[in-house]
């Protein structure tokens, strides 16, 4: 979700900021935020913590950086122009999942936007498999629902730890170069830059409609 359906990422980044600054630590917060991309906010502030041991507890760090995520993605609808007409056509012709290493209120807030949800059959969450990316779980618990093996399945990723939990499912993934550059995303099936690009391998026959 968080980089392919919308593009949440310079908001995740800049909702730790405001509440690093809040903090007093905007400068020296030691994070290194590329180094999460694809991964779970809770990896980020377990080392936060580490680092710098604040008065707030983990639950009350998380809970304000999602209600602070929240708000923005509400404000500001910031979904990937090409992505709601390719979801669209998809769900005509597949069952489609969301796999997000997003806690379930942040997932939907955003498939609200565009009232997005109705086009995936199942939703799933880091919180509902514990192991973030670039472990398999999210994506193997996504097949079992799916009911589809998962050498039948495609997902779509943004971030280097997405592309190796997928192919560490045994699925294939499409990445697309929305945070990453197409040699960070290498090991992907396939590299792609647009929208365009993932509706012709997917459904080559609607392109010339």
């Amino acid at each position: 979700m968080d980089g392919v359906i919308v593009d949440s990422e310079p908001r995740h980044v800049r909702a730790f900021l405001d509440i690093f600054r809040e903090l007093g630590l905007e400068q020296d917060h030691g994070i290194d935020f590329p180094a999460y991309l694809g991964k779970s906010d809770e990896t980020v502030w377990i080392d936060f913590v580490k680092l710098h041991k604040p008065a707030k507890s983990m639950p009350e760090l998380q809970e304000w950086k999602q209600s602070h995520l929240i708000e923005m993605l509400r404000c500001e609808e910031p979904i990937f122009p090409g992505l709601p007409r390719l979801v669209k056509d998809l769900a005509a012709r597949v069952p489609l999942a969301v796999a997000s290493g997003s806690l379930h209120p942040v997932i939907d807030a955003v498939l609200e936007i565009g009232n997005l949800r109705r086009h995936f059959q199942h939703v799933v969450s880091v919180s509902d498999v514990g192991k973030t990316k670039p472990a398999p779980d999210i994506f193997l618990r996504t097949a079992e629902l799916l009911a589809i093996p998962a050498a039948e399945i495609c997902v779509i990723e943004d971030s280097a730890a997405g592309v190796e939990a997928a192919l560490s499912a045994g699925m294939q993934v499409i990445a697309i170069t929305n945070s990453l550059s197409r040699d960070q995303l290498r090991r992907a099936t396939c590299v792609v830059e647009s929208y365009d690009e993932i509706e012709q391998l997917l459904m080559p026959d609607s392109v010339s409609a």
